[in-house]
């Protein structure tokens, strides 16, 4: 691991950007690493997967203009509101579109919540609260799980569901709480590219514009339609609430500059010796920033511990069940690309899955391998979810270690990294980061650390390989990935999500495609 780590995370790779010369290096330095690892070429005798990527840029952006109301409005572009699209065209007119408030968005029949209801929003410009309606309760339970946020949640989620319901545009209002970051954090996020994987449509089914405004041009907004924003956010709360048309009319355009390039998912098989057609998948991304703001003459964002030595790790797994012969099922390594631009190497994945996912039984992501030293717990990011957690916690018991749930449940993580892509298509993964109840000075060392490496490491030219790391706590995690991903490859069950689970519903009827589903 430390071979590896040094390697991919050194000058010459330049930072591993997708569609660079650092990408060219990187590629060809794991398919090496795969075979010499003992797997084979995992798409169909290919190591690679392309995957074909759009960045999108929005230019020339109108203000958002708000008609029909008591008091005409106009939105800046930054300050009060932001706005893109997927859609891979050189234009976007919204003109005139009907405004609906349409709750927190949310359509889950597995719990008889329906935002939608009764409404046909085609054309239509569609608000929406951010996070789930139970966002507030102060445990981790209730209808959408309180506290901890599920995916109906997500941003992502919202986009998705407005797409599918037809609307024409889709605003969330942001509330720092709930969204977990401030405005500074969407306006940086949403000013810049958009990066979309490639499709055959142009994205032209996904809503023409999507984007966020500021609770207070949402304030004025509803203000305007003669209502009370507070009191419809509280009423949205509720099951059974009904979506408000406010009588509005909503109008936004902008060109966009559209860049199209190819980067690759490398993708090594260990073949089961006796279900060679059950799938689990280990992942890691390969890919980090490349050439970012550069600090005291350093311009190269080299990512040796997000996630350069998750791939090693990736690397070493793949090297010990080599070495300890092949599993019942076969197993899957898969390093993935563009994480960094917004998971799309696992989207594609995703949507063009190598190995059919009604047959992939699970598997688990690793994501920032943390040079703390060995620490007596794991951080389990979305606990609760899966039936995975049996695997994980029968890993930790042999270690004589135990897991802790995350300490921020509402900031919704479990949807931020790769596993994730696969999750959302009925696949249970499993995803946890080095504990912070270290051995050696306890949760105070921990924490300390980790501050440390988010205020001066994260996403900078200082995320270097350090010969003086300990790798001691490293090792214990990717023995747990090795125990959890072996024991899961040599069982015959096939662990589904929770009742009550968002993604329950899509791993079931996954299964249900496959002739003689094994319950």
């Amino acid at each position: 691991m430390k071979a590896v780590t040094k390697t991919l995370s050194s000058d010459a790779f330049e930072g591993r950007a997708p569609g660079s010369a650092g990408e060219t290096k990187t590629l060809a330095y794991l398919q090496q690493q795969f075979a010499k690892a003992g797997l084979k070429p995992g798409n169909k005798g290919q190591w690679l997967q392309d995957v074909p990527l759009v960045e999108i840029t929005a230019k020339n952006v109108t203000p958002l203009t708000i008609t029909g109301g008591k008091t005409p409005l106009s939105f800046a572009y930054g300050p009060d509101m932001v706005v893109g699209t997927y859609r891979v065209t050189p234009h976007i007119d919204v003109t005139n579109s009907d405004v609906v408030f349409a709750g927190y968005g949310i359509v889950a029949p597995e719990k008889g919540w329906n935002d939608y209801a009764g409404l046909d929003v085609k054309g239509k410009t569609v608000v929406v609260l951010i996070n789930d309606p139970d966002w507030q309760t102060p445990e981790a339970k209730g209808l959408f799980n309180g506290r901890a946020m599920t995916y109906y949640g997500r941003w992502t989620y919202k986009y998705e569901e407005a797409a599918r319901q037809g609307a024409a545009a889709v605003l969330i209002v942001h509330q720092t709480e709930p969204a977990a970051y401030g405005w500074n954090v969407v306006r940086s996020s949403n000013t810049g590219a958009e990066h979309v994987a490639d499709a055959a449509d142009g994205h032209m089914t996904d809503s023409a514009a999507h984007g966020w405004i500021q609770l207070d041009a949402a304030r004025k907004l509803f203000a305007s339609a003669g209502k009370d924003f507070d009191a419809l956010a509280a009423a949205a709360k509720v099951k059974g609430f009904k979506p408000v048309d406010l009588g509005l009319k909503a109008s936004v355009s902008f060109d966009n500059t559209i860049a199209k390039q190819v980067s690759h998912n490398v993708v090594g098989i260990l073949p089961g010796r006796e279900a060679p057609d059950e799938y689990v998948l280990l992942s890691a991304h390969w890919d980090h920033l490349g050439r970012c703001t550069p600090v005291n003459g350093d311009d190269i964002c080299n990512g040796a511990v997000d996630n350069a030595d998750g791939v090693a790790a990736l690397v070493a797994l793949a090297q010990a069940n080599a070495k300890a012969g092949p599993a019942r099922r076969s197993m899957v390594f898969v390093a993935l690309t563009a994480e960094e631009s917004g998971l799309l190497g696992s989207a594609y994945y995703g949507e063009n899955p190598v190995y059919p996912l009604a047959k992939t039984v699970g598997g688990a992501n690793m994501d920032a391998l943390a040079m703390y030293g060995p620490a007596k717990d794991v951080i389990v990011i979305g606990p609760g979810k899966s039936e995975l957690d049996n695997y994980l916690n029968a890993a930790l018991k042999r270690q004589g270690r135990h897991a802790t749930p995350e300490p921020t449940p509402e900031k919704g993580f479990y949807y931020r990294s790769d596993h994730f892509s696969l999750a959302k298509h009925g696949v249970p993964m499993v995803y946890f980061e080095t504990g912070q109840d270290l051995v050696k000075g306890g949760l105070a060392a921990g924490r300390a650390a980790a501050k440390d490496y988010e205020e001066h490491r994260y996403h900078a030219p200082s995320d270097e390989y350090d010969p003086n790391w300990d790798w001691s706590g490293v090792q214990q995690d990717v023995a747990l990935y090795y125990m959890l991903s072996r024991d899961l490859a040599e069982s015959r069950a096939w662990p589904n999500w929770l009742p009550g689970d968002e993604f329950r519903s899509i791993r079931d009827k996954s299964r249900a495609t496959v002739t003689g589903v094994a319950k």
